[in-house]
């Protein structure tokens, strides 16, 4: 680390001496060049815990990249197959756990709902999707979402509020669900994906029944959009719901 350190001063150091007579200020291209070092630093670190997270997760996410893409049509086949739930207990920080999912095959639902700072955590998780080709959507605010290029989450297919915002043309809206009521309000709402819990038993859950594979595909199969699995989600586990599921979403098993 120090030796990465001591180079990064040396090209400081260049930087700001090559620079004095461009037009552009030396102390910003040297700031720029300690960010792009910076970068690369830290995709070898998350390249690591990438290599931590569920294997057969990964794989299954893989699989369904490639069926959408051979059978791309609509906004389906911009659904990503995994998602990362954030959670203000669990994950205070989430910015680590979002530069560590798989690049072009994981969404973000931004929750930390009533965080002192949500807004500028919402604007660096947008700055981590839009370099890892990820996919944010923020929980219950249309207009922080819109302020940094961001879809929306619902819950429960209910937009807060009273009456529905106008949104970007080509704006992704999710929504929780938690039975056929909330899949068909979510649908009449606007959202192309659902996610319906708890699939399995989750610990985040205890009191809550899980659906079980039978269940939930049940409730899946006739939805009318795109339905993602969370709740007790693995490699393992997901590969018991077939090829209804349109994607998975986790807090813990995202996590490397």
């Amino acid at each position: 680390m120090a030796a990465n350190t001591a180079e990064a001063g040396c090209v400081l150091l260049t930087a700001t001496s090559a620079t004095a007579s461009a037009l552009r200020p030396a102390a910003t291209e040297a700031t720029a060049i300690r960010l792009r070092t910076s970068c690369k630093l830290i995709a070898m670190v998350f390249a690591v815990m990438l290599s931590a997270m569920d294997a057969n997760l990964l794989a299954w996410a893989r699989a369904v990249k490639s069926r959408q893409r051979a059978n791309a049509c609509g906004t389906s086949s911009r659904i990503p197959p995994l998602w990362f739930f954030t959670d203000s207990l669990r994950t205070p920080d989430p910015l680590p756990a979002i530069a560590a999912l798989p690049r072009g095959l994981a969404g973000i639902v931004l929750r930390h709902d009533g965080v002192a700072g949500r807004a500028t955590l919402a604007r660096q998780a947008a700055r981590l999707a839009h370099a890892r080709r990820l996919v944010l959507v923020i929980a219950g605010d249309a207009r922080l979402a819109a302020a940094v290029g961001a879809g929306v989450h619902l819950r429960e297919g209910r937009w807060p509020g009273v009456t529905r915002p106008r949104l970007r043309r080509g704006t992704l809206v999710t929504s929780s669900a938690h039975g056929r009521p909330a899949l068909v309000r979510a649908r009449r709402t606007g959202a192309t994906l659902a996610f319906l819990s708890p699939t399995f038993a989750t610990a985040s859950h205890t009191d809550s029944r899980p659906l079980g594979p039978v269940r939930w595909a049940g409730l899946a199969q006739p939805a009318p959009l795109s339905v993602a699995a969370l709740g007790g989600i693995s490699g393992a586990s997901v590969a018991r719901l077939g090829r209804t599921c349109a994607a998975a979403a986790a807090i813990t098993a995202m996590l490397p």
